[in-house]
């Protein structure tokens, strides 16, 4: 690697923080469920979350109209959710669309934009998505925009390779500074980790979550901490501690129980079991809600494994339950 993909030290966001990709609620008529978004956020934020990754694939980002977030976006810092807690997605496959989303984030503040690769053409080369990168951050002409790369090429079928992040590292070196990488692969993870020292590069899951920080990640994006943001929270804090071992390996126990399932239906099937609210197992087509019954259980495991998430401070699955 040559020093001109190393990315600056003076990165946006410090290091060891928890973005939760907060879930979008949805009325049964499919409109959002602003109040209900609200309240969720700022139970994130209470309950271990350093900031919200809003709109990307777990806020069903794309199936929200570009006026949905940012209505939403607006919500949040007109509620007082400070701005530099935000970091929301972006990416889409037009680029005005994009440059209209990512300048309303760059003039509220925000702490970065997390930004998918344009995804309905298939098979383009790295000049083509260095290019679509390039050509919103010229057209948002903003000093304050941070760009977090939006790494996931199971979904988007785009991945976005060394190569490219490394070219727009070089032209771009206070602007793209990190990654989520939700590619599965922890072998990609490390790579990247190693390759670009001082770069962002946040996994998507906290399931390996220990060995990236050893390794320099600055922190985890993972949808599970709209379930388990105190635990992962624990893992973040103490990486360094006696405990690491045993916080990794519970949150880790906490991720499997999602695994192989259908995760947003599944999450939001587990929000409504715990709270109550049976409108929170809704998300829009094409996906379809979870089993009501499916979500009980995943609370009651939930529950079991010690994790929070009642309605109020303090207040645990278990509380919130009512019995099957």
């Amino acid at each position: 690697m040559t020093a001109s993909n190393a990315a600056p030290k003076s990165a946006a966001i410090s290091a060891k923080k928890l973005f939760v990709p907060a879930l979008t609620p949805f009325r049964p008529d499919l409109s959002v469920d602003g109040p209900r978004f609200l309240a969720h956020c700022r139970w994130l934020l209470d309950h271990g979350a350093d900031g919200l990754a809003v709109f990307g694939t777990t806020s069903e980002a794309n199936s929200l109209g570009i006026d949905e977030k940012l209505d939403l976006l607006a919500r949040l810092i007109e509620a007082g959710i400070p701005p530099a807690r935000v970091m929301p997605g972006t990416g889409t496959c037009a680029i005005p669309d994009t440059v209209r989303l990512t300048q309303a984030a760059a003039s509220a503040g925000c702490a970065g934009v997390l930004m998918l690769p344009p995804f309905y053409y298939k098979g383009i080369t790295d000049d083509g998505l260095f290019a679509s990168f390039d050509a919103v951050i010229q057209r948002v002409g903003d000093a304050r925009l941070r760009i977090y790369l939006y790494h996931f090429p199971q979904l988007s079928q785009v991945p976005i390779s060394a190569a490219v992040i490394g070219r727009l590292i070089k032209a771009h070196p206070h602007t793209v500074v990190g990654l989520k990488d939700s590619s599965g692969s922890w072998e990609n993870t490390r790579d990247l980790l190693e390759r670009f020292p001082g770069f962002g590069v946040f996994p998507g899951s906290e399931g390996r979550l220990l060995e990236a920080l050893r390794l320099g990640a600055p922190g985890c994006i993972t949808a599970t901490g709209n379930v388990n943001a105190a635990g992962i929270k624990a893992v973040l804090d103490g990486w360094q501690g006696p405990d690491a071992e045993v916080l990794q390996d519970s949150a880790g126990k906490v991720r499997a129980l999602f695994s192989g399932l259908p995760l947003i239906p599944a999450l939001k099937a587990t929000m409504a079991a715990a709270r109550g609210e049976a409108d929170w197992r809704l998300p829009r087509p094409p996906l379809l809600p979870m089993e009501a019954a499916d979500g009980h259980r995943l609370a009651a495991a939930l529950a079991r494994l010690g994790a929070t998430l009642g309605a109020t401070q303090g207040t645990t699955m278990a509380d919130a339950l009512e019995p099957i």
